[in-house]
């Protein structure tokens, strides 16, 4: 009498930084990283999305900086918490928006998504985080080009290399037409 036993799935993780919503384009890249894991059965690649959501304050203090001088024109009109507070609601609402896309488009390319998360502090300190907690085998940053940021090397990827001890890859995304 013989038994077929099934030997149990091993899971390996990929934690994905992005900073935009993936396009078709960017969820295949991805998968296609891991065309040969998927042709084993006992392995499944499941990959955590984190993607940072826009600081509304930030955001806020870069427009104001852009009009122009103060000795140019009047004092700009400082927003109230209150329109601060609607904005970084509209962040959040466009970063949920954004994860489930990317969460579909990975899915439709055939991925296996695990978690997704929107993340509103350190994006490299998430990620490492996440990494950690569901002991990711490797990471995944894609970002657009930050060549000055790349060159000091304090961007993501670099940031992330020097704090995790698995691979850290980083791909640039395709701009979403």
């Amino acid at each position: 009498m013989s038994t077929d036993a099934t030997p149990a799935q091993e899971q390996y993780d990929v934690v994905l930084l992005v900073e935009q919503a993936l396009t078709a384009l960017d969820a295949a890249q991805v998968r296609a990283l891991h065309v040969e894991l998927d042709d084993d059965p006992t392995i499944e690649v499941v990959y955590h999305v984190l993607l940072p959501m826009a600081d509304a304050a930030a955001a806020v203090e870069a427009s104001l900086g852009v009009m122009g001088g103060a000795d140019l024109m009047a004092a700009p009109m400082t927003p109230s918490p209150d329109e601060i507070e609607n904005l970084r609601s509209e962040y959040r609402d466009q970063a949920e928006r954004d994860l489930a896309a990317t969460s579909d488009a990975l899915a439709a390319a055939g991925a296996t998504v695990g978690d997704g998360t929107v993340v509103t502090d350190s994006a490299v300190d998430a990620l490492i985080h996440k990494v950690k907690d569901v002991d990711g085998r490797e990471a995944i940053i894609l970002t657009r080009s930050h060549v000055v940021a790349e060159f000091f090397h304090v961007d993501w990827t670099s940031r992330a290399r020097r704090k995790l001890g698995v691979p850290v890859l980083h791909l640039l995304e395709h701009e979403a037409s």
